[in-house]
C-alpha cells in the first residue's frame, strides 16, 4: 500500500524556500531519512508531510493512519491528568472504547434485552479486533524498552519530566500502529538501552516510516532511502546512511571538478574574446561569438560542493569569583507525583567541572533548570559564590 504520495512539492521557512520539487511515494516496509545542514528545512519538510503546516506548493497525499514524532516535546498534546498508561492506550482510541464497553456491559447486566446483547456484542468485537485485551501488556512492553517502568506510567502525565513525557509520546505513537511513521529526532532523551531497544523496533516495523535524526547508528540501522536536502534541491540516494555519506562525498568531488573545469573554460573563453577586441572586423565578430558562449556557460552554472562553516567562538573571561563557586543543599523536586530527586547537595569550587550523570528521568535537566533560575525546588537552596 502506498501510505504517503508527495507531488512538486516546495517548503519555505521564513519566506525561503528551502525545498522545491520533491515528490515521492512511500510504500509499506519502505524506510527514508531525511538529512542535511541545519537549518536546511529537514523539520519543516516533516511538518508538512504529516500535514502540521501547508505546502508552499504542491501536494500531499497521506493514506491510512499516521503518527507524527514532534522534535520538540512541548508541542505534545498529552492531558495533564491523564495517567501515563492511559495516554499510551489512547493512541488506539481503546481508554474511550473500554468505557464505553464497560457502560454496555452495565446494562446488559440490568436488562438482557436484543437491543443491548447486539451492542455489547458489537463493542467487545470492535474492543477485539484493536488488541484491547492484550493492549495493557503491549503498552507497558515498548514503556518499558524506552525507558519508561511501571511506576511511572501509573503518575499523571504532569508528574513526569519533559524526556518522560517525550518517551511517553513515542510509546504512544510506536503502539498506535499507524500506517505511517514520521519521527522527528526519536532518540532524543534515550538512553543506550533504550535506543537500542527502538533501533529493533524499528527494523521489525512494517508501515512507512521517515526520520530525522543527527544519531548515526540509527540512521544506519534502520534507513534504506536518504534524502539529502540541499541548496541545489533534494537528492535521493539509495542504501544505508554509511553508503549515502560515500555516494554524497564521490558526487561532491565530481561537482567540484566540474564546477573549476567550467570556470577554467569561462575564464579561457573571456580572455581569448578580450584579445580579439579592436582588431579587424572578423575578429571582433569572433569576440561576440566567444562572449555568447561564456553567457551560455554562465547561465548553465554548476555550483561547487557548499563548504561547511565552522563556527568559532570564545567565551568571555568571567568576573572573579570565591574560592566556592556554587552550593546546593537538599534540593528536591518533583511534578506532582514522587520526587525525581531528593537531597542533593554539592559544592563547586573555582577551576572545578561537575558531571551531572543519571538515568532518563532521574531529574538531570530539573536540577540545571533550578540552578538556572528557570523552575523551583520544591525544597532545598543553593547560591552562587
Amino acid at each position: 500500500m502506498i501510505a504517503l504520495e508527495a507531488r512538486q512539492l516546495s517548503v519555505e521557512v521564513g519566506g525561503r524556500t528551502v525545498v522545491e520539487g520533491l515528490s515521492i511515494d512511500l510504500r509499506d516496509g519502505d524506510t527514508v531519512g531525511i538529512v542535511g545542514r541545519n537549518g536546511a528545512g529537514k523539520t519543516t519538510t516533516l511538518r508538512v508531510l504529516a500535514g502540521e503546516i501547508p505546502p508552499a506548493g504542491g501536494s500531499v497525499i497521506r493514506r491510512g493512519a499516521v503518527g507524527y514524532l514532534r522534535q520538540d516535546p512541548r508541542q505534545h498534546r498529552a492531558e495533564d491528568d491523564d495517567r501515563g498508561l492511559e495516554h499510551i492506550l489512547g493512541a488506539r482510541g481503546l481508554v474511550d472504547l473500554n468505557w464505553r464497553l464497560e457502560k454496555a456491559r452495565i446494562a446488559l447486566e440490568e436488562s438482557h434485552g436484543e437491543r443491548e446483547v447486539h451492542r455489547f456484542a458489537r463493542l467487545e468485537e470492535e474492543y477485539r479486533q484493536l488488541g484491547g485485551y492484550q493492549a495493557e501488556s503491549h503498552a507497558k512492553a515498548i514503556a518499558a524498552g524506552l525507558g519508561l517502568p511501571e511506576d511511572r506510567l501509573s503518575l499523571p502525565v504532569r508528574a513526569l519530566s519533559g524526556g518522560e513525557r517525550r518517551r511517553l509520546e513515542l510509546g504512544r505513537i510506536l503502539f498506535g500502529g499507524s500506517d505511517l511513521l514520521l519521527l522527528d529526532e526519536p532518540t532524543n532523551h534515550l538512553d543506550i538501552d533504550a535506543k537500542t531497544w527502538l533501533m529493533k523496533f524499528l527494523t521489525t516495523y512494517k508501515g512507512a516510516l521517515v526520520v530525522v535524526s543527527h544519531d548515526l547508528s540509527l540512521l544506519d540501522a534502520s534507513i534504506t532511502r536518504i534524502l539529502h536536502l540541499d541548496r541545489d534541491g533534494v537528492v535521493e540516494y539509495r542504501g544505508t546512511y554509511r553508503e549515502y555519506r560515500e555516494a554524497r562525498r564521490l558526487d561532491e568531488v565530481r561537482l567540484g571538478k566540474l564546477a573549476d573545469r567550467q570556470q577554467h573554460e569561462i575564464q579561457r573563453l573571456r580572455t581569448l574574446a578580450d584579445s580579439m577586441r579592436g582588431q579587424t572586423a572578423k575578429r571582433a565578430r569572433k569576440a561576440k561569438t566567444l562572449d555568447t558562449r561564456v553567457s551560455k556557460l554562465e547561465a548553465k552554472h554548476v555550483e561547487g560542493p557548499a563548504k561547511e562553516k565552522r563556527v568559532r567562538f570564545r567565551f568571555p573571561d568571567p568576573p572573579h569569583s570565591g574560592r566556592t563557586v556554587l552550593v546546593a543543599d537538599g534540593l528536591t523536586k518533583s511534578y506532582g507525583g514522587p520526587s525525581i530527586f531528593e537531597d542533593v547537595s554539592f559544592d563547586l569550587g573555582r577551576a572545578e567541572r561537575l558531571l551531572v550523570l543519571g538515568l532518563n528521568g532521574a531529574g538531570k535537566t530539573s536540577l540545571l533548570r533550578i540552578l538556572m533560575g528557570e523552575t523551583e525546588a520544591d525544597r532545598g537552596t543553593f547560591a552562587f559564590g
